[in-house]
Parts: structure tokens; C-alpha cells; sequence
């Protein structure tokens, strides 16, 4: 399976699991959805009942509005950004879209493809792979996509951490656009200000967009279990989501960036999809200026998640054979897991099969190296966990990750 087949086929083999046996108790640590938390759903259901009987609702439902987006909205996320971090943004510098996924279609295709002078072909570059699958299917020509191998760091007893290779990532007149999730989607990584500042010297360089996914950072949903500086500047076109946030059906993101950014990706939203929810923005503005949607990303979002993955760590230690090398990426952020085990030995799609028959469902690693060419074992080495099935599938699930690498690794 190429890697774009491959995720799709995944997923669907997932489903058609789920479907297959409805009274069957999967182990379901694969989806990317999270989980409806009491606190964040209470809030959600107070702002859409403050909304659906106000007299802006038929207003918001019944009518078309701008494409940028809803007025209350950017003038929300232009206050608390500013608010915040002192970013000096305008209306200009918004634009609303349906989650964030589309925002890459539309960077990738706006800004990448044959040069109309030069005819050079000028890609995407992810400067570190693993990273989010979404981005193979971001573009019409996966030859706009290239993904950069990682240096890896081993950080002590079953830890180990992910660097950017500088030395051998390959940007210049060729490259369109930089592309990167921070925190990263699938492993938890978060780019340190060091790298994000070499990678902002590359942006500067030669006047390209660094195009950073933050579906994961502050101030939403604010996934980040480490101190994180945000960058903001000319070349940056920061992307964010409120499906984490506890919105992923009302299909809530937003981009800011400089106007030349956002003028040039407005058009194509509106031929592509008009504009996206105004009900989803008019929550989320409203949460967002009462202040309540920082706190609960800060107070009951991010430390629910941290605390998932301290317990699925701490079961695989007490779970997994002394003879596997195995290691768990530092999480970071986010709300996954990322397994690597360093063995010929290891083949990630053949374990996925092997843990489904066990009753467990996760994602293969091979799935996270969008626009890697080459060969690299390390991609088959790797396993992703989401952090959103209860606390005692998280202790069963290393249980069953430990006897099928245990077998596997026994018979080869």
C-alpha cells in the first residue's frame, strides 16, 4: 500500500471492525476524535442555547454571510490574540474555514505547483517527518509534498525524542511553503524556539510562508505539557482548530497571517465552500471573549489529556517484556501516543493486524511520513495510540501491545 492508500485503507478496515461485531468491546485507541468532556460540553450547550434563542439566530442559520467569516468572530480572535500575545493583528490578518484541514488544501494549492516564470515545480516541504497524515492528501500532485527524516535522541529508560536533521533537509527556490504541526500530530513533539527560529530564517530567506498546524497549541486547545513560545510574524500563517476543543462536528478554524496570505486564500475558500458554520462561530466567539474557553483548555482539557498518557506510559512499563526495545516519544502535547520498538524485527502494518485480532485498535506509523521518498525502516517501526478510550482499556491495551510484540519478536 502506497502511504495515501494506506491511511485510507486503514481507517476503513478500522470502521468496517467497529461495525462488524456492534457487541463487541473494542479496545479503541485509534480515532483522532476526542472525547466529550462534561465541563467543555456544558459550555457549549449554554452558548448554543444563548444563541438559538436570541434574535441573531435566524439571522446566523437562514443567510449567507462573508466569506472571511463572521464579524463577531475575527473581531474575537483579533482581541484575544492581541490580547495575549501582543501580535498587533487586524481583521485583515483572519480568515474563518471548516476546521483547518482545508486551509492546507488551500495553502498547499495556492502557494506550491509550476512557477508561471521560472516553470520550476515548487513544493511543500515538512521539515520532519512523522508528522500529520492529512498533509499527503493536501495536494492535487504528490510530487508537491517532501518529507524530511528525523534525527532521533534517545532521553533515557524507554523515552526518546525527535530533532530536525538541518544537514539534511532541502529548502530553497524550489520550496513553496514550509508546513509543520506544533504540537505535532502523531507523536506528541513540539519544536523547540531554537528550530522554529531556523525554520523562520529559511521563511525570511527566500519569502515563503511558514505554515505552522496548531490544531493542538495554545491558547486552544492549548495541548502543550511543556512551556511553548507561539511565533507571529510577516511570514507566518499561523492555523488553528476548535475541534479539539471540544467542536469537531461544527467544523471551526481559523488562519492569521499577513493580508497578502489571506487575500490570496480567501477566493479559494469561496469557490470551495462559501464560508463555514456561522452557528460554530458565534459560540465560539462567545466563549472565547468570556474567557472560558482559555480556562478550560488550560484547567480541564490539557491536564486530562496529560494525565491518559502518564497512565498508558505507565502501563507499558509494567506490562512490556525486559528483552524489547521499546520506546514512547516525549510527549509533549497532543493527545496520543507514539510507540516506537527498534527492531528488524518490527513491521507496523503486520502488528496492527495482529492487535486487532486481540481486540485492540490503533494506527500503523507508516502512515505519519507524508512526502518521504525514500526508504527508512524506522517508519515500520512505529505504532500510534489516541489517549481517548477509558483509564482501564488504556492498562489492557499495553497489555495486549506487550504479549503481540513478545510473540512477534519470539518467532522471527
Amino acid at each position: 500500500m502506497n502511504r495515501l492508500t494506506g491511511v485510507r485503507e486503514i481507517m476503513k478496515d478500522i470502521i468496517r471492525a467497529l461495525r462488524s461485531d456492534p457487541s463487541k468491546q473494542w479496545l479503541n485507541l485509534s480515532p483522532g476524535n476526542p472525547l466529550v468532556l462534561p465541563e467543555t460540553d456544558a459550555m457549549w450547550r449554554e452558548y448554543a442555547l444563548d444563541i438559538v434563542h436570541s434574535k441573531e439566530f435566524s439571522e446566523l442559520v437562514g443567510r449567507y454571510g462573508m466569506t472571511q467569516g463572521f464579524d463577531p468572530f475575527i473581531d474575537a480572535i483579533v482581541e484575544t490574540y492581541n490580547k495575549l500575545y501582543n501580535w498587533g493583528i487586524k481583521r485583515e490578518n483572519v480568515l474563518i474555514t471548516a476546521g483547518t484541514q482545508p486551509l492546507y488544501f488551500l495553502a498547499a494549492n495556492t502557494f506550491a505547483g509550476p512557477d508561471a516564470l521560472t516553470g520550476v515545480n515548487r513544493q511543500i516541504a515538512i521539515p520532519m517527518v512523522p508528522d500529520y497524515t492529512g498533509y499527503d492528501g493536501v495536494v492535487l500532485d504528490e510530487k508537491m509534498v517532501v518529507g524530511f527524516k528525523p534525527r532521533m535522541e534517545i532521553l533515557g529508560d524507554h523515552e526518546f525524542k525527535y530533532r530536525i536533521d538541518f544537514d539534511a533537509i532541502d529548502i530553497g527556490s524550489h520550496t513553496a511553503a514550509i508546513l509543520c504541526s506544533r504540537p505535532c500530530n502523531p507523536t506528541g513533539n513540539i519544536f523547540t524556539s531554537d528550530e522554529m527560529h531556523r525554520l523562520l530564517d529559511y521563511s525570511k530567506q527566500w519569502d515563503i510562508p511558514l505554515i505552522i498546524d496548531s490544531a493542538y497549541a495554545p491558547p486552544f486547545p492549548n495541548l502543550a505539557f511543556v512551556p511553548m513560545e507561539l511565533f507571529y510574524n510577516e511570514h507566518v500563517l499561523h492555523c488553528v482548530s476548535l475541534s479539539k476543543a471540544g467542536l469537531p462536528g461544527e467544523r471551526v478554524g481559523y488562519a492569521i497571517g499577513h493580508e497578502r496570505y489571506i487575500e490570496a486564500l480567501e477566493p479559494f475558500y469561496s469557490n470551495m465552500g462559501i464560508h463555514s458554520s456561522r452557528f460554530g462561530q458565534a459560540m465560539v466567539a462567545k466563549a472565547m471573549l468570556s474567557g472560558r474557553l482559555a480556562d478550560i483548555s488550560e484547567r480541564v482539557i490539557k491536564g486530562f489529556y496529560k494525565r491518559k498518557i502518564e497512565i498508558f506510559r505507565e502501563a507499558l512499563h509494567k506490562h512490556m517484556p525486559s528483552h524489547i526495545n521499546w520506546y514512547l516519544h516525549r510527549c509533549e502535547g497532543t493527545l496520543f501516543s507514539w510507540l516506537w520498538v527498534d527492531t528488524e524485527q518490527m513491521n507496523d502494518l503486520e502488528i496492527y493486524q495482529k492487535l486487532k485480532g486481540g481486540g485492540l485498535l490503533c494506527v500503523p506509523g507508516s502512515t505519519f511520513f507524508p512526502g518521504l521518498r525514500s526508504e527508512y525502516a524506522h517508519k515500520n517501526q512505529c505504532l500510534r495510540f489516541s489517549m481517548t478510550a477509558p483509564d482501564e482499556h488504556l492498562d489492557l491495551a499495553a497489555q495486549v501491545v506487550a504479549k503481540e510484540l513478545n510473540g512477534h519478536t519470539n518467532k522471527r
